[in-house]
């Protein structure tokens, strides 16, 4: 009876452990979940207010970016779509080209204005912007290797290794002769480097929604990965119209720089504009007179303008013309352009 009872109490014992260690377990896992759950809801809690951190972030910047959008478009031409004069250029003879009333902010003409083209040499309006932003017009540059060793069929203004002249004059030549030299010393100078130029040249645009423009020279010459639209170009000539050197230069027709070179003889160096308009050789337009602008020609590009006129009321106006056939044409069409343009902004109701 005593071995039954010993059997039967040591029974009982293991029975209570194994529910003792059944009721630890149970408590332990409950213990974990509620930690799993614990740590779940503070981690949710977390990435929530960081999202909700996020989200207003990026939503107040984006008002703000609507905001500064619509500010900057309250002032400008704005099209979306093709519009025809009532005598309109013969369209088949460029790849774009535009028209834009700057006095009450409205678009003439479009043709093709949205899509991507080579812009050549008017990339420099936007090298001289960005140096004009950047520099002091007295700083005093030294021409690179790089800058002065340029191809024997580029625009040059025939710089030398060494030379020395301020940042005015490479502006000058830069815009005037549309010098190739100038731009990479310019882009140098500014930049530190042209390739770091580039890249404040391409944050511009973006500052001035051009968004369909990518830089990467300060020259223009052909690359597939350089490219712009007329949209984008009449952005960036009506932000540079804004500075007084740059409008002074496009006005010119000559100059003459001094140069230092580097060993230290003087050279007084004259160029000249590129601009038939400002050279004598193409047809004036009837309706405005032409303050200045920008050329640019090559290959794949064709032959580019983009122009300052006003008329007798002083209006200002902005017309490009890109990827023309020839210069006769381009000049052809720019003179029709800004004339039918003229006439139809005077004139409409």
């Amino acid at each position: 009876m005593i071995g039954v009872k010993c059997t039967d109490r040591t029974r009982k014992l293991k029975k209570a452990r194994r529910a003792r260690r059944r009721l630890i377990a149970g408590m332990w896992l409950i213990f974990i979940c509620l930690c799993i759950v614990l740590a779940g809801i503070l981690a949710f809690q977390f990435f929530f207010r960081e999202e909700h951190r996020a989200a207003e972030y990026e939503l107040s910047h984006y008002n703000q970016a609507v905001s500064d959008h619509t500010f900057l478009s309250a002032d400008l031409c704005v099209v979306s779509e093709n519009i025809d004069l009532p005598s309109s250029p013969d369209a088949s003879t460029f790849k774009a080209a535009g028209f834009f009333d700057l006095s009450d902010k409205k678009v003439c003409y479009a043709r093709n204005v949205h899509e991507q083209v080579y812009p050549a040499s008017t990339t420099k309006v936007m090298t001289a912007l960005v140096a004009l932003q950047n520099g002091n017009l007295d700083d005093v540059v030294t021409v690179s290797a790089n800058a002065a060793n340029r191809a024997s069929d580029e625009s040059v203004c025939d710089l030398k290794e060494g030379d020395q002249l301020t940042l005015e004059d490479l502006l000058i030549g830069l815009l005037l002769q549309s010098g190739n030299d100038n731009a990479v010393a310019i882009a140098e100078h500014i930049g530190g480097s042209v390739e770091d130029f580039v890249e404040m040249m391409n944050q511009e645009a973006a500052r001035l929604m051009a968004t369909n423009t990518h830089f990467v020279s300060p020259h223009g010459l052909q690359d597939e990965n350089h490219y712009t639209t007329a949209y984008d170009l009449y952005l960036i000539f009506n932000e540079a119209i804004k500075q007084e050197k740059f409008l002074e230069i496009i006005q010119l027709d000559k100059y003459t720089a001094h140069i230092t070179h580097g060993d230290g003889t003087e050279e007084e160096a004259d160029w000249e504009a590129s601009n038939f308009y400002a050279r004598g050789e193409a047809q004036l337009p009837a309706e405005a007179t032409i303050i200045g602008g920008k050329t640019g020609t090559t290959q794949k590009a064709g032959n580019c303008l983009i122009l300052l006129s006003e008329d007798e009321d002083k209006n200002p106006y902005i017309s490009v013309v890109m990827g023309a056939e020839s210069k006769d044409l381009l000049y052809a069409d720019m003179t029709a352009l800004i004339n039918e343009g003229v006439n139809f902004a005077k004139n409409e109701i």
